[in-house]
């Protein structure tokens, strides 16, 4: 690398870390400023569960900052990988308005070196800082992904291991739900099953302390399990009764060689499609690995299957998007004589944000009649005429 790529590389490397810095600290600010006092009603009661009585509002207030920064350095990072692509953008137009501000450029020219030329550390720092961002992606963000879901009430939580089960259909229409589950031992506790009939009504309800999956039967073995019938309205607007046994919320086994107390339902629902339903709450703070997994699953609804996978083919795509918008926005800045920079600026500035963001939207979007792993990729498609076009139009 000569001298000149190495003064554009340092001067774009800064200007990348001084956007990244006040973009960071600005959304850290706004958030701290509107819940400041939830912040400090926070951390005195984690000063009195600690057990102090005589708290200064110096050690409150640092406690309090301490809390905000638990809190946003997972998302900083997620935020990192949402923004990496505009930043990249943005420290390109300053680096080269400060070459073209300061004459750099004229003696560039003067010495015989292409436009072109300059160009060459600008895309291979691009390429660094998006190979950063698919490492964070990657291996860093999934690791922190249940801290994301954290919110300025739950900052001391710490123990995600489980996870409730809200409401959620199985293929032979029974809605499960559960107060937690452990994916490690696969159980359900506070477990609720209610049987529907064919127009969705709850007809029944059963509810047990504990359940575990049985692999072999595929059933769902629920303990110390009370069965309650529930009333239903039918078509005429009488309101009847469901009936059958344990209809006065008795404890019942349906099979007499079963113990008392123990039910069984054979279900689809089993604790990896459990994990998959769990993941869709995080899904853009998965690795590619775990998209991969989870969209192979034979129990995953087919909708979900298709977002799994658009969502992994479409972080492929994302790279050469970031990097042919790069190029479609260069064109604006590095000219032979100098310019208005913020004239410059502001006519690129919806080029560059709907390249991104187009192009963002367009890997997430569904294309009838086109396989995801086809249709990620139609932004690439779009852009790369337009970079060519944007490129080869620099007068050097």
């Amino acid at each position: 690398m000569t001298i000149l790529d190495r003064y554009i590389a340092k001067q774009y490397l800064l200007n990348i870390g001084v956007l990244l810095v006040l973009l960071f600290s600005f959304v850290v600010a706004v958030d701290a400023s509107l819940n400041i006092q939830r912040y400090l009603e926070l951390a005195q009661r984690e000063l009195q569960a600690r057990g102090e009585t005589d708290i200064s509002a110096v050690r409150r207030a640092i406690v309090a900052v301490l809390f905000v920064l638990d809190l946003w350095w997972p998302r900083l990072l997620q935020l990192f990988n949402y923004l990496n692509g505009l930043v990249l953008i943005a420290a390109m137009g300053f680096t080269y308005a400060q070459l073209v501000r300061q004459r750099e450029v004229v003696a560039v020219l003067a010495g015989g070196i292409s436009l072109f030329r300059l160009t060459r550390p600008v895309m291979l720092v691009a390429m660094i800082m998006l190979g950063v961002q698919t490492i964070n992606q990657e291996f860093v963000v999934p690791q922190i992904a249940p801290l994301l879901l954290r919110d300025n009430r739950e900052i001391t939580r710490r123990d995600f291991s489980t996870f409730p089960v809200l409401p959620t259909p199985d293929s032979q229409g029974r809605l499960w739900s559960a107060a937690s589950f452990d994916p490690n031992t696969g159980t359900l506790k506070g477990v609720n099953v209610w049987d529907r009939d064919a127009d969705g009504r709850a007809t029944k309800r059963t509810s047990a302390a504990t359940a575990v999956y049985d692999e072999a039967g595929r059933k769902w073995v629920l303990k110390s399990a009370t069965i309650n019938a529930l009333a239903v309205v039918g078509s005429a607007g009488v309101v009847g009764s469901a009936g059958g046994a344990g209809s006065a919320g008795i404890v019942v086994a349906p099979d007499a060689a079963l113990p008392a107390g123990e039910v069984r339902f054979q279900s689809d629902l089993d604790p990896t499609a459990l994990k998959v339903n769990h993941y869709r709450i995080f899904s853009q703070s998965l690795s590619l690995a775990q998209l991969i997994e989870a969209a192979t699953s034979p129990v995953i609804k087919p909708e979900v299957r298709e977002s799994f996978l658009r969502l992994a083919w479409g972080r492929g795509a994302m790279i050469p998007c970031v990097l042919l918008s790069l190029l479609v926005s260069i064109p604006y800045f590095l000219t032979r004589e100098p310019r208005n920079m913020v004239l410059q600026s502001l006519k690129c500035a919806p080029v560059a944000i709907g390249s991104v963001l187009g192009s963002t939207l367009g890997t997430a979007a569904a294309i009838p009649g086109l396989p995801v792993q086809l249709a990620v990729f139609l932004p690439v498609l779009v852009l790369l005429p337009i970079a060519i076009a944007s490129v080869t139009s620099i007068k050097t």
